[in-house]
């Protein structure tokens, strides 16, 4: 118990570090990328590191409530405008699954289990799980997917700043002294509701989705009118950071020749992708360019939360867009590898 407080706290001091050394070199996001950087680092060092369990989790429940609280009147307005850019995430899952199996089987040389499940852009979690289930190596799984969620936090800012033109410097909210009390109460139970009332009734991403729920309800009745305050999205940005930095721990020198290698290079093929679905709805005028881009990354959906937030995108339609490409994943993915059914796999009925 002790040995793992004290490599939560080690893990903390590292992350911090990370946080002041981005400050001091005026880098992007420091909150966010120093301390996946500096946690990443001293991972590939083999320092002891250890994530913070439920309050890491806690984390993703600040984001989903700042999603929910984007979930205006106005916002349901525009769903029918979203349908037509909608309908492509099926198609565009499709696709990366018929790219992403072949490349894993043959040039990662992973078994059919694991390159179907590393190939499908779903959350790293359920894929995980999902994967496990199936008899899949989840190692190779896991850091597959660890390093998507890495490789796309890296690409997606520089490419928003350099080829959008986007500056990454909205305000993530208001500072809680701005927020009156009643409605930082009300995100507060929006947070532990949906969080834990979505991990009761088994909610998929219950830390995010739940909370995510409870919080437009409240959006749409008018009681919340503010994303959570900004001390509190800028903690959650540092423990995201620090969590997918952490991922890294233990990994070998042949794990990173063999596994996040073939992962990093599975990102660079995904950007293509990610980069021809942009240009199909922005060219049919269906998704404003950086709101095309962002709902076309398959990025994890508090990562992407973020991104969305500091680069001023609107929020409602990029989450509504992972949302779906989520679902798809979750409730398609099981179902296409019972008809795939690779040789020697275990049952995945759950």
């Amino acid at each position: 118990m002790r040995s793992n407080l004290a490599k939560q706290l080690l893990t903390i001091v590292i992350g911090l570090a990370g946080v002041g050394a981005f400050a001091l070199l005026n880098l992007p996001l420091p909150f966010l990328f120093g301390p996946m950087a500096a946690c990443l680092l001293a991972a590939l060092l083999g320092v002891p590191l250890k994530n913070l369990g439920q309050v890491s989790v806690a984390a993703r429940s600040v984001l989903g409530v700042a999603v929910g609280a984007a979930v205006t009147p106005a916002l349901i307005a525009k769903l029918p405008q979203m349908l037509a850019s909608v309908a492509v995430v099926p198609v565009y899952v499709a696709v990366i699954g018929l790219v992403g199996v072949p490349f894993f089987r043959r040039v990662c040389k992973f078994d059919p289990v694991t390159a179907f499940y590393c190939a499908m852009p779903g959350g790293a979690a359920d894929m995980t799980i999902f994967g496990q289930e199936a008899g899949a190596n989840v190692r190779q799984l896991s850091l597959v997917h660890v390093t998507r969620l890495m490789v796309i936090m890296v690409l997606a800012p520089v490419i928003l700043v350099n080829v959008f033109g986007v500056r990454l410097t909205h305000p993530v909210g208001a500072p809680a002294a701005d927020i009156p009390l009643t409605e930082i109460g009300l995100m507060i139970v929006a947070a532990l509701i949906g969080w834990k009332g979505g991990e009761r009734i088994g909610l998929f991403g219950a830390a995010i989705i739940g909370p995510l729920i409870v919080a437009a309800i409240l959006s749409l009745a008018g009681f919340l009118h503010q994303r959570p305050p900004r001390e509190a999205l800028l903690a959650a940005q540092f423990l995201i950071g620090m969590g997918i930095g952490v991922s890294y721990a233990g990994v070998t020198l042949r794990e990173l020749r063999d596994t996040v290698a073939g992962g990093a290079a599975f990102v660079l093929i995904l950007a293509v992708l990610a980069g021809i679905a942009t240009e199909f709805v922005t060219w049919f005028q269906l998704a404003p360019p950086v709101e095309g881009f962002l709902a076309f990354t398959p990025g994890g959906q508090a990562e992407m939360s973020m991104l969305a937030i500091v680069s001023g995108a609107d929020l409602g339609f990029v989450i509504a867009h992972h949302l779906v490409r989520i679902l798809v994943v979750i409730l398609g993915a099981p179902i296409l590898f019972r008809l795939y059914r690779p040789q020697g796999a275990k049952g995945t009925d759950r």
